[in-house]
């Protein structure tokens, strides 16, 4: 028997509860009904020409309705006359290469044939000013030949800075439009600085480039569309501040303040830029960014497909398994770190043989004096805690509280002969 087996096989294993976490479920029905009377505001399409090309900007999280609202709006564009064609605006992921960003458009939904509309990708850029500080400002050369430009992302809190402008529109401006050297110069000076230096580029861009609108899109926890707005470009940087207050009100969160071990089933990019979201976790790349649970011990299971072997945020988990290990592609996950300049996430967390021992593991690790009183909560990924487990000994809590439902009794772990638990 080796030392590890040796020290983990008589550490227990506390019994589940599957609970219920209640938010507010507020969310649009009618996607492609509610987008066509966005668009249908001064400033937006009103403002295209026929026969122009117009870039529409599309970047790589899993965006829930993505395809749907990609597709609508291109479908809008096309009946003003214009031309669209989607633009992949990613940074470094999909290996910072033309191919890997449009087969994570693929894996998105989002095809040529499935948009009716052409891709266009390429990792080449032109710098079109420099900020005060010296940074270079980049953009696709796609986008630049463009006669109209829309952009379209997600407004959410970041995971490693803090700021009145976060992960949206903005973002999606000075970082996805300027690929992996836009990328790579915004976080040049580190994420101490990216709240100044993210807006600033994306102001040299407003003012340079023919962006016309974009649309910034709210989820609810539950990960469901509840918000999308167009805003004409002259509206998204005030507009946008007020919908990032409304996105950290709405961010899926762990309704416990003290965790002793999170197990966490799946990490990916397609889940968080950083594989599990910090906001959720309470444990960030950077001292930058905060909030979230008291976490002591954090075990990551499995990386998602849609990943492609990026497996950026496995170093912010204590424990992984050999499994998830094999299935990371350095190259890739490397290159991620390399554009951020923040490494940890892309740091190879202490490897256990399968779940059974990297669980076992974080309970032995996790600085209690008796681990039948483990405070355990397993998850599915980040983006999905409505329902989730919880140990015994965190019950009485859970029946207190207001928003959560208690579903079953606790009962015991179940794993294959692998040493591996069934996973959603």
């Amino acid at each position: 028997m080796s030392i590890i087996r040796k020290l983990l096989d008589p550490i227990p294993l506390p019994p589940m509860a599957r609970i219920r976490q209640k938010f507010d479920s507020t969310r649009i029905d009618d996607i492609p009904g509610h987008i066509r009377c966005e668009l249908e505001k001064p400033g937006t399409v009103d403002r295209l020409k026929p026969g122009q090309q117009v870039a529409v900007a599309v970047g790589s999280r899993g965006i829930q309705n993505l395809a749907v609202i990609v597709r609508t709006t291109i479908d809008r564009i096309k009946e003003t006359g214009a031309a669209p064609f989607i633009v992949p605006c990613m940074g470094s992921h999909g290996g910072a290469t033309a191919e890997g960003q449009v087969e994570i458009l693929k894996q998105l939904g989002i095809t040529e044939a499935a948009m009716g509309s052409p891709i266009r990708a390429s990792m080449d850029v032109a710098v079109i000013d420099t900020l005060d500080n010296g940074l270079p400002v980049y953009v696709d050369r796609y986008a630049l030949e463009a006669d109209a430009i829309v952009v379209i992302n997600r407004i959410k809190p970041h995971t490693a800075f803090r700021g009145p402008y976060e992960s949206g529109v903005m973002k999606m401006i000075a970082i996805g439009l300027g690929k992996q050297k836009g990328a790579e110069a915004i976080h040049q000076l580190g994420f101490k600085h990216m709240a100044a230096n993210m807006p600033a580029a994306a102001r040299v861009m407003i003012r340079k480039l023919p962006i016309v609108f974009g649309i910034a899109i709210v989820e609810n926890a539950y990960d469901q569309t509840c918000r999308i707005e167009a805003l004409p470009i002259e509206r998204v940087e005030e507009r946008e501040l007020e919908l990032l207050v409304e996105a950290k009100e709405r961010i899926p969160k762990l309704l416990f303040e003290q965790i002793d071990v999170l197990v966490i089933d799946w990490i990916g990019k397609n889940i968080s830029g950083d594989g599990m979201d910090p906001n959720v976790t309470g444990r960030f790349p950077t001292p930058y960014a905060y909030g979230g649970p008291d976490v002591t011990k954090i075990v990551a299971l499995d990386l998602t497909p849609e990943s492609k072997g990026n497996a950026a945020g496995i170093g912010l988990s204590d424990f992984t398994t050999r499994r998830l290990v094999e299935k990371m592609n350095a190259e890739a996950t490397y290159a991620n770190g390399l554009t951020s300049t923040v490494c940890l996430p892309c740091n190879i967390s202490a490897t256990m043989e399968n779940d059974f021992y990297a669980i076992k593991a974080a309970v032995k690790t996790c600085n209690i004096f008796d681990y039948n009183t483990c405070r355990l909560v397993r998850i599915r990924d980040t983006l999905h805690l409505g329902e989730i487990l919880i140990s015994a000994s965190m019950l009485e809590e859970a029946r207190r509280h207001p928003d959560i439902e208690v579903l079953t009794e606790p009962g015991e772990w179940m794993f294959d002969n692998g040493g591996y638990v069934p996973k959603a």
